[in-house]
């Protein structure tokens, strides 16, 4: 039997027409250390663009010295957080409904639902101590990535720690958690995402990504008018104002207390860190927890407390959280400077103790003596221990849920609603396109390495590695014709360069025809997908992580892979001696050969497989494919789409083919008969216009 099995393998390794080795479509092997982490390419270059930005930005402060440079840089921050966060809506009546009012043993409940945008309905309650005798401090509680939101016990804990000891504290659902789950099944009042609160915020907020709007935006918008509804309570003192959260929570702390002037005290735990060392570690974060071309504008997490200054801030820490100690220290240290430029040292301060991202009681009574000294609300500032109230205790609205409780618009629908018609020139239309893209045009020909290459009948196909814009060098297929025809067919599948470059697949009907055919595998793809590196915000498998870090630092992972794409093209040229070079691309590397092509005039003729419609269709769409959000770019329906770009490659006659490639009742034959009549095209002299 081994006999038997041995000889068998051995024909299936030495049978002509099989030769499995010969045939091996990978370029990188294993042992190859200098390329095997290509899987890791886009996020290295995107962090190292990202730490020569931030690098600057360290450079800046560094120059600060007097009171008078503080407070310019103070301005500038201000301006600068208001560009990549604004414009907000105009304010809008809160229409604030007390749902039902619940008395405890030593204090009461109100629970509220409130406007924060005409039908966008935020849930929260109130809590308010008994025996108030005059206006009294308040504080807003902003809760972290916990589905529950304030109704964890965790928060818990703190919110009526902070009400006994004489604080009202207004605690509010932040959208996608506790009774504002916008992807839920309504039979079970259940998230549809699973247990992940985070999924409530990437998914639609990559969208908002798209058409220049954000998630933080509304988020931090909801806390604004949290405080408007605060100061229209008789008990408050509206000189007396906090805001605390932790994770998620101080997220939203940080950026209401950064925009809003109301909030005297702000104490923020378990998130400020700086982008140097986030990115070093775990990455950037969910979606409100970027800011649209951030880091490229110049900011940093100590700029969100550094626009409050002299006010007091409380940075709350730990030792071991996700959100870098080191980055932490580096900030407080910043913010001391700032602080002692002021004349206010004593009102910034940093806490931090052994742990993990957990909220300990060293921290909850450093922040509860925090807010007793700076709200002037003396007392024990002792962690006690609380009973946790019940779930039906805390429920707000009638159903336990906005949405089948209100005629509430969704995230979704705000994102939908920014929505413009674009109506730009198209010189202006490729200027923003290169701009947001963050396109570089190569300025020289790409280095390569052949690895080796063999024959198959009527052509060879080279295997090479090209150096990328980056430190990287990714893999590409070179086939060539015996009979070379002068034409160049650079294809591009969002699968890998292996996907058509089988025995009878379209990339032999290419080269048998005559044509060169360069396939790759770019950053992300193939070979260079993403591999160990996940980062915190992923849904259904697709991180979001990279695409995250790309518009923090002005560019799209769409720009990078265009640019070498371009590289490629230079080589085909100037290596393969290419006269002329066309593009094909599949599905959601249309996107990519769109942008290519708008730039670079040597790419003369394009064919689009099934592609990718727009990227306005997937703001539109309440359930898109999170594949697509790679092959977008941050920003752009604010001034362009793919169907623009398209528009200005007419004269050259591009091909737009639909196959219906999911369709199980195509034949061979068919099959064969459109790979021929899409090479026919592809490589005609004069290709008639086929748009179908």
């Amino acid at each position: 039997m081994k006999i038997a099995y041995l000889f068998s393998l051995l024909l299936l390794l030495y049978t002509p027409g099989i030769l499995l080795a010969q045939d091996d479509l990978d370029v990188i092997k294993p042992r190859w250390v200098n390329f095997t982490d290509g899987h890791n390419a886009l996020y290295k270059l995107i962090t190292q663009q990202a730490l020569e930005m931030l690098g600057e930005r360290e450079k800046e402060i560094a120059a600060i010295q007097s009171k008078k440079d503080w407070n310019k840089r103070q301005q500038w921050s201000k301006e600068k957080l208001m560009e990549v966060v604004g414009p907000f809506p105009s304010k809008n009546p809160l229409n604030p409904e007390i749902t039902r009012s619940i008395q405890k043993e030593g204090f009461r409940m109100e629970h509220i639902v409130f406007q924060s945008q005409p039908e966008f309905y935020v849930s929260s309650t109130l809590f308010i101590p008994d025996n108030l005798n005059s206006k009294s401090p308040a504080i807003i509680y902003c809760s972290g990535h916990t589905l529950e939101s304030y109704r964890s016990a965790t928060y818990q804990q703190v919110i009526l720690n902070l009400v006994k000891k004489g604080f009202i504290v207004l605690a509010f659902d932040p959208v996608g958690q506790g009774e504002r789950l916008e992807y839920f099944d309504p039979r079970t009042n259940l998230s549809s995402f699973g247990n992940a609160a985070t999924k409530q915020h990437i998914y639609p907020g990559a969208q908002g990504f798209i058409s220049a709007t954000s998630h933080a935006r509304h988020m931090i918008w909801d806390g604004i008018r949290a405080v408007d509804y605060l100061l229209s309570r008789p008990e408050v003192d509206p000189k007396r104002i906090g805001i605390t959260g932790r994770s998620g929570g101080g997220t939203q702390a940080s950026y209401i207390a950064a925009f809003d002037e109301r909030i005297y005290a702000s104490a923020v735990e378990n998130y400020i860190t700086n982008f140097k060392r986030l990115l070093l570690t775990h990455g950037p974060q969910d979606a409100e927890q970027n800011f649209l071309h951030g880091i490229a504008k110049g900011l940093d997490h100590p700029d969100l407390l550094l626009v409050r200054a002299p006010k007091p801030s409380l940075m709350i820490t730990t030792s071991r959280d996700i959100f870098n100690i080191q980055g932490a220290r580096e900030t407080a240290a910043e913010l001391t400077r700032t602080y002692q430029a002021l004349g206010k040292p004593e009102n910034f301060q940093m806490v931090e103790d052994d742990a993990a991202h957990a909220s300990t009681p060293k921290n909850r009574e450093a922040m509860y003596a925090f807010f007793q000294q700076h709200l002037n609300s003396p007392g024990s500032p002792a962690d006690e221990p609380m009973e946790v109230l019940s779930k039906e205790d805390l429920q707000v609205s009638a159903s336990g849920q906005i949405l089948t409780s209100y005629p509430s618009k969704r995230i979704f629908d705000l994102n939908k609603e920014s929505l413009r018609n674009i109506s730009l020139s198209e010189e202006e239309t490729r200027n923003k396109a290169r701009e947001l893209s963050g396109y570089k045009a190569p300025t020289e020909k790409a280095a390569t390495m052949l690895t080796g290459w063999f024959q198959r009948e009527g052509y060879i196909v080279e295997k090479y590695l090209a150096k990328g814009e980056g430190d990287y060098y990714f893999p590409f297929l070179l086939m060539k014709p015996d009979r070379p025809n002068g034409k160049a067919v650079l294809y591009l599948d969002p699968y890998g360069k292996k996907t058509d470059a089988g025995k009878g697949d379209q990339m032999e009907e290419l080269v048998l025809s005559g044509a060169l055919v360069l396939a790759p595998d770019l950053v992300n793809i193939g070979e260079m997908r993403r591999g160990d590196f996940v980062g915190q915000s992923e849904y259904e498998g697709q991180t979001y992580t990279l695409w995250f870090g790309s518009l923090l630092i002005g560019r799209s992972i769409v720009g990078i892979q265009a640019g070498d794409v371009s590289r490629l093209v230079k080589i085909l040229k100037e290596d393969a001696g290419a006269d002329h070079v066309y593009g094909l691309a599949k599905e959601q590397m249309s996107s990519v050969l769109l942008h290519a092509a708008n730039f670079n005039p040597s790419i003369e003729r394009i064919a689009l497989i099934d592609p990718m419609p727009s990227f306005r269709s997937i703001v539109e769409n309440p359930d898109y494919n999170p594949e697509d959000i790679d092959f977008t770019v941050a920003g752009a329906l604010q001034s362009y789409d793919l169907p623009q770009l398209l528009t200005y490659l007419n004269e050259s006659g591009p091909l737009i083919l639909k196959t219906n490639a999911n369709d199980s009742e195509a034949t061979q034959a068919q099959a064969s008969v459109r790979k021929k009549a899409l090479s026919d095209w592809m490589l005609a002299k004069n290709p008639p216009v086929l748009n179908k």
